[in-house]
């Protein structure tokens, strides 16, 4: 069973995402989506980070922003959304001083959503 104090208990905003999505069902079924889509977008982030790739690493820092603002991650959403800005002014220090508190939160994320989905 799903217990959705496993997200809120994490600062996640589920009622933002309720808003948002409309119902648990397709709630759960974007979270799955985005823990697919982490699995490969996060060695992406990190593989153009370490290129300098920043117009790809902004692509890819947008759309984890706007997954997580979908799902309620509000800490995720905004350090993803620096990252998108600052890598689009192509701000490779901000970005590398800034990576590992990015990481650091999608992991976080990532791990409560598995422990709520039953995917640990």
């Amino acid at each position: 069973m799903k217990d959705v104090n496993v997200l809120t208990s994490n600062g996640v905003d589920v009622n933002h995402g309720l808003e948002l999505l409309g119902d648990m069902e397709m709630y759960d079924e974007t979270l799955q989506d985005f823990l697919t889509e982490s699995e490969t977008r996060i060695p992406q982030i990190k593989a153009y980070k370490e290129q300098n790739d920043m117009p790809n690493y902004a692509i890819l820092v947008h759309a984890m922003k706007s997954d997580s603002k979908y799902l309620g991650f509000t800490t995720l959403a905004e350090l993803s959304y620096n990252h998108e800005m600052e890598s689009k002014a192509n701000n490779t220090e901000y970005v590398n001083e800034h990576f590992d508190e990015l990481m650091n939160e999608a992991a976080r994320i990532i791990a409560v959503a598995k422990q709520y989905l039953g995917n640990e």
